[in-house]
């Protein structure tokens, strides 16, 4: 069940928007939530944006938005209001938790730095604990210790555990307040953290060892992808086991790549998709490369995107829009002849710009341009089989699907490397003349490199993807169309070569060793496994068409 409310003064500016979006250990009473849905909503100068009850889970999400301070004072009164009706006590339900008010992230929107949201996040837990009598925790980017980054590691053996162990175990003494849970609240776990999406794949069975198994398959830490979290998830009352996953890090892990995974590891075990849904508000640029129809999203609707919700009760409530991220205008007479202005979504515009010796486009827009045109020779290979073996029809048209969404991703990232790279070189330029300028261009940096990391990482991924479906094609397609499988495969294992080529150089110059880790480590297995498939649908070619018989 889904509402939205809204309090505010109208006519205010809103250039500061800081997101927050707790999550309750009930899901069944919605009297209850009303409550506090009503005590968030009492806060001056913040919007309800959203509230998703799940009775399997026993959780509710409510997600609010407004002024940085008005935000950790809707917060305090949310948690209050939680100590009053909640009991973990008598709380049973399939996700983990550990508190009434289990875990309270700020997620910096508009205007709002990251390093802030952390201020607030511990602004709100010295509260928390003082004026509720609640132990704290701190994860995430609001995390005080390394080993607490992970909200898993947290939460490990959920509230019982907890209230055991936190008397006696300096590990499980909190950030703050005292080493005593609330009797019937527990502990809470704070946050500042990047938008995360909660996105939940239901599948046609009722074996929960299935759920169980595909989320250990996909989950980043055993292996699976990069910056995904899953659970396996038993859904009683609708018959359905349920992968539960969330997605820190939808940029360079898209949504329909998770999906995508899911599906083909539920296949192995002759089990087909229900459904899947989103818990909370998406991000709208996490739509970008999907289809409400590819990913069977459960009532979908453009109010479950975060902004676009956003947006309409600020002006409905007439506050102001302000969008630092849009150019201004510019006056007629200072506008270029576009006649002279290089055409990079043609092929003579783009290798002109980069013959020019400019900064960019570079190394990493070639890749996304390689790896679009890898996708396009597939999509080419679809429609040529669709045409000649109508028994493979759905199956082809289903890859063809895919290739599209990732032709089009990849398309995308052709712009995006540049203007990363842009801001890079913005951020290099900045002066350094006093120690406080030197500071600050450091930080602006390393700020701009890991952002600058993302798109070649996701064109890498993108092109992986493309080689993996270039590969499903090759058990099906006519042999006469084997030259262009072949080609696109090169051409796209040239690009996610080129990609990560890329992100290596990007990475020496950073500190972060946990980054420069994970990065790696995944680039390694996507160049080891693509150039393996690449290799195998090379070998299905030259076996049709030996090198020998090649006249030289």
């Amino acid at each position: 069940m889904r509402k939205c409310m809204l309090t505010a003064a109208a006519g205010i500016t809103m250039n500061k928007i800081v997101e927050c979006v707790p999550n309750f250990s009930e899901g069944r009473d919605e009297e209850k939530i009303e409550l506090i849905v009503r005590a968030i909503a009492s806060a001056p100068d913040v919007f309800v944006l959203d509230r998703d009850m799940d009775p399997d889970h026993n959780r509710s999400v409510i997600t609010f938005a407004g002024l940085p301070e008005a935000v950790v004072e809707a917060a305090i009164r949310a948690a209050s209001t939680a100590v009053e009706l909640i009991d973990l006590n008598r709380h049973t339900g399939e996700h983990p938790r550990i508190g009434a008010l289990d875990v309270l992230p700020f997620v910096p929107i508009r205007g709002v730095t990251m390093d802030e949201c952390v201020a607030l996040a511990h602004r709100a837990g010295d509260r928390i604990a003082r004026e509720l009598r609640i132990p704290v925790y701190y994860y995430e980017k609001a995390a005080l210790e390394p080993d607490r980054t992970d909200l898993a590691d947290v939460r490990r053996g959920g509230f019982e555990a907890l209230r055991d162990e936190i008397t006696r175990n300096p590990d499980r003494f909190p950030d703050a307040g005292e080493a005593m849970v609330h009797p019937t609240a527990g502990a809470i776990a704070i946050a500042a953290r990047a938008p995360l999406i909660a996105y939940n794949i239901n599948l046609a069975t009722q074996d929960l060892s299935v759920a169980k198994k595909i989320a250990r398959a996909v989950r980043g830490r055993d292996g699976g992808l990069q910056n995904v979290k899953a659970l396996g998830i038993d859904l009683r009352n609708r018959r359905q086991v349920q992968v539960s996953i969330n997605l820190v890090d939808y940029q360079s892990t898209p949504v329909f790549r998770v999906f995508e995974f899911v599906r083909r590891e539920a296949e192995r075990y002759g089990v087909m998709v229900a459904g899947s849904e989103i818990t909370g508000l998406i991000p709208q640029s996490a739509l970008n490369a999907c289809a409400d129809f590819f990913l069977r999203i459960e009532d979908f609707s453009e109010d479950l995107i975060l902004e676009h919700r956003l947006q309409k009760e600020l002006e409905r409530a007439g506050w102001t829009w302000v969008d630092h991220s849009e150019k201004p205008v510019e006056p007629e007479a200072f506008k270029e002849d576009e006649s002279s202005v290089p055409d990079s979504r043609t092929l003579d515009g783009f290798a002109n710009e980069i013959a020019e010796g400019a900064a960019t486009p570079d190394g990493g827009s070639v890749a996304a341009y390689a790896g679009a045109l890898a996708a396009a020779l597939g999509a080419m290979v679809c429609n040529l089989t669709i045409s000649h073996r109508q028994e493979v029809k759905a199956d082809v048209e289903g890859v063809f699907d895919q290739l599209d969404q990732l032709g089009a991703d990849l398309r995308l990232a052709v712009e995006e490397a540049a203007e990363s790279r842009m801001s890079l070189e913005d951020a290099i330029a900045l002066p350094r003349e006093t120690d406080g300028e030197k500071l600050a261009r450091t930080f602006a940096i390393e700020e701009a490199t890991k952002n600058a990391i993302a798109v070649p990482q996701r064109v890498a991924q993108s092109a992986f993807g493309v080689i993996e479906l270039l590969f499903e094609l090759s058990e099906v397609v006519n042999p006469a169309v084997l030259a262009e499988l072949a080609s696109g495969a090169q051409l796209a294992l040239a690009a996610l070569r080129g990609a990560a080529y890329n992100v290596l150089s990007l990475l020496l110059t950073i500190n972060d060793e946990e980054l420069n880790s994970t990065h790696r480590v995944e680039l390694r297995d996507l160049i080891v496994r693509g150039h393996q498939m690449a290799a195998d649908i090379e070998a299905i070619f030259l076996q049709v068409y030996p090198i020998d018989s090649i006249e030289t």
